[in-house]
């Protein structure tokens, strides 16, 4: 009996584990079904009104994890669409194109200041790389001294709503000569030029008034003092030559003679961030040549401080010339084999950038 009992026993109490492991496991079932229900309707229904709640980035687009398969972007709410400025397109305004709000990165500085002076390393790498040289320097320190002696501010750090900030990014192209383009270039709040490029002479065409003159130590030239000279620098050199041009005089060579003193007002000295130069580069050039000519950089700084962006002298003349306005060039077209720049795709950029109505373009002749 004792035997029968315990093995009754014992099957009859296997029986009863059974069932109470059923009872549990249905049990953690229930629960975990539950908890799934309630996460996705609490997922649905307050993580939709956090994203698009009002105040929430509202001008922003929210962007997916890129490596998730489904990535896509959410659309704008449907709120009346918030102007960017007071003129009648505005180039900050979203919504215009896909293509410009996905590549447009407002918050980025176009000036290298006192605020942002850490590069990335992986900017850092790609600039000092663009003119290699032998000898280290730290940029921490060559900026340091560079920014006691020009401001090391941004002008550009505001930005009004109810303004129109008006700017003509004027080229270097034979396109203008001819063109009678003076004086509506002139009527412009900001008039930005790009290396040599000279008015005395020209004025009719090109116009007289200068406010933004871009430049690199090899093309550089005494400006006057209510123009601001921005320094594209390619290199820490570039830095160290500023600073002496302003200052004590020392430097007078890089890779090419360049002014031992240089005549500009310091407080407008800016220089051209070179995580803004990379930006251009990734985003918008896309790596075709081995980065952007400075007529692009100067276009999308322009793109980046002003509110209305009109574009004069830029690609071939009527007969297809590339040269300047001011000389006749024998070899006009050489320059688009050289690899350092993609001309027929920068113009592509701006010919799209002209189609979405974020600049315009002024043909010339």
């Amino acid at each position: 009996m004792e035997k029968g009992s315990e093995r009754g026993g014992g099957g009859g109490g296997g029986v009863r584990c059974s069932r109470r492991a059923c009872v549990l496991l249905s049990s953690l079932a229930v629960v975990f079904l539950t908890s799934l229900f309630f996460s996705v309707s609490l997922r649905g229904a307050v993580g939709f009104n956090y994203l698009e709640a009002p105040g929430w980035e509202e001008s922003r687009r929210v962007k997916l994890v890129p490596s998730y398969a489904g990535a896509h972007q959410l659309p704008l709410p449907d709120s009346p669409q918030q102007r960017t400025c007071a003129c009648p397109r505005c180039v900050g305004d979203p919504g215009v194109s896909d293509w410009f709000d996905e590549n447009y990165e407002p918050d980025i500085a176009p000036v290298w200041t006192k605020d942002n002076i850490e590069l990335p390393s992986d900017v850092y790498y790609w600039w000092v790389m663009l003119q290699p040289q032998f000898k280290p320097h730290s940029i921490h320190q060559v900026l340091l001294r560079l920014f006691q002696v020009i401001p090391g501010h941004s002008p550009y750090a505001w930005w009004d709503q109810h303004r129109c900030l008006r700017c003509a990014v004027v080229g270097n192209s034979g396109n203008l000569r001819g063109a009678a383009y003076g004086a509506t270039i002139d009527g412009h709040n900001y008039v930005m030029r790009i290396n040599l490029a000279p008015t005395v002479g020209y004025e009719e065409d090109a116009g007289s008034r200068t406010t933004h003159h871009f430049m690199y130590p090899e093309s550089a030239k005494n400006l006057a003092a209510n123009v601001s000279f921005v320094l594209v620098p390619f290199k820490t050199l570039d830095l160290l030559w500023i600073t002496s041009a302003l200052s004590t005089g020392h430097i007078r060579f890089t890779y090419a003679p360049v002014k031992q003193f240089l005549r500009v007002d310091k407080d407008k000295v800016q220089i051209f961030n070179p995580a803004f130069f990379k930006y251009i580069h990734d985003r918008w050039t896309k790596h075709h040549g081995r980065y952007p000519s400075t007529g692009m950089l100067v276009l999308f700084f322009a793109l980046h401080v002003c509110d209305e962006v009109n574009v004069f002298g830029f690609g071939a003349d009527s007969r297809g010339n590339w040269h300047h306005y001011w000389e006749q060039n024998r070899y006009s077209g050489e320059f688009r084999k050289t690899g350092v720049h993609d001309a027929d795709y920068e113009a592509q950029i701006i010919q799209r950038l002209a189609k979405v109505g974020k600049i315009t373009v002024y043909p010339g002749k």
